[in-house]
């Protein structure tokens, strides 16, 4: 799947999400969808949240 349509698919549910839920529901659906975009690089090796939480007391 390229990334155009994903974008395209990310972009029609925060719609659907705004339009059910309000403002509200539109910011759980970004602040989650966030989410799990940093764990999904995370897990095929894109982002290392562990050096990222750990500053720079490293």
């Amino acid at each position: 799947m390229s990334t155009a349509t994903i974008g395209l698919l990310v972009g029609l549910l925060l719609a659907i999400a705004a339009a059910a839920g309000g403002f509200v529901g539109f910011l759980v659906a970004v602040i989650l969808g966030g989410a799990g975009w940093a764990i999904g690089a995370q897990i095929e090796g894109r982002l290392d949240l562990a050096e990222m939480l750990r500053g720079r007391r490293g």
